[in-house]
Order: C-alpha cells, then sequence, then structure tokens
C-alpha cells in the first residue's frame, strides 16, 4: 500500500496526547492517525465510543463478579470432595 503525505494541523496538546497515546499502544502517531480515520469512515462516533466503554465496564464488573461466584462454588466443592474423601478412607478402614 503507497501512502500519501498529507499534513494535518493539531493543537499543541493534541500533539503531546497523540504521541504519547501511540508510545503506550506501541505505534506510531501517524498509524494510530489512520486508525482513527478508518474507524470515521466507517461511521463509528464518539457517542459509540463512550457506549462501547460503559458496556465494557459493566461486563468487566459482572465477570468479576461470575468469578467470585465460581471461586466460592468451587471452594464448596473442594470442601464436599475432601470430605467424601474421607469417608471412603474410614469406610476402607472398617471393612478390613
Amino acid at each position: 500500500m503507497a501512502l500519501a503525505l498529507t499534513q494535518v494541523y493539531l493543537e499543541p496538546e493534541q500533539k503531546k496526547s497523540l504521541a504519547a497515546r501511540a508510545k503506550e499502544i506501541g505505534r506510531k502517531p501517524s498509524e494510530a492517525i489512520r486508525d482513527a480515520i478508518d474507524a470515521y469512515v466507517a461511521g463509528v462516533t464518539i457517542d459509540d465510543l463512550k457506549l462501547l466503554d460503559v458496556a465494557t465496564k459493566k461486563a468487566e464488573k459482572d465477570l468479576k463478579e461470575m468469578v467470585k461466584l465460581l471461586d466460592a462454588g468451587q471452594k464448596r466443592a473442594n470442601g464436599f470432595f475432601a470430605e467424601i474423601e474421607k469417608i471412603k478412607a474410614a469406610s476402607a478402614k472398617v471393612s478390613l
């Protein structure tokens, strides 16, 4: 893919933020700008991104709650199986 040089005027704070964010994700600022343009052309809006952010945070919270429930269930199951093993061991001693 051949790239075309295009000049874009940014506010100083935008340029600083862009450089920091691009570095944070391991990309060049020009790559980040192209990604943003692709999203814009595809019709992704700021409102879409805000909704996605809210939904992602809710999903993260819900998943953490599910993990807690599953961990508690696993702990109960482990206790149950430990009791079964004790009963088996006691029963084996009686059978001898």
